[in-house]
């Protein structure tokens, strides 16, 4: 199942956050912080953070997925 951050980057635009402020903020690492600009899976502590920093829960911030793969044999 993929995962998307797009909900996390429009709160950082309604903050008017910068990526690099909300990384501090968070005490997320550079490498947390390119997965998430990646959309890619990140571990449940960094997304307490993430909750933690901008008080908010983790529906927020992520949405999940359907795969691509899943979606075509379904409609075949």
């Amino acid at each position: 199942m993929a995962v998307s951050y797009k909900k996390l980057w429009h709160i950082l635009l309604d903050r008017d956050m910068k990526k690099k402020n909300f990384q501090e903020l968070a005490g997320l690492t550079g490498y947390a912080m390119n997965r998430l600009s990646r959309d890619e899976n990140v571990t449940t502590d960094v997304l307490g953070k993430i909750c933690k920093a901008l008080n908010c829960t983790i529906d927020d911030i992520i949405d999940f997925l359907p795969d691509d793969n899943k979606i075509r044999n379904s409609e075949e």
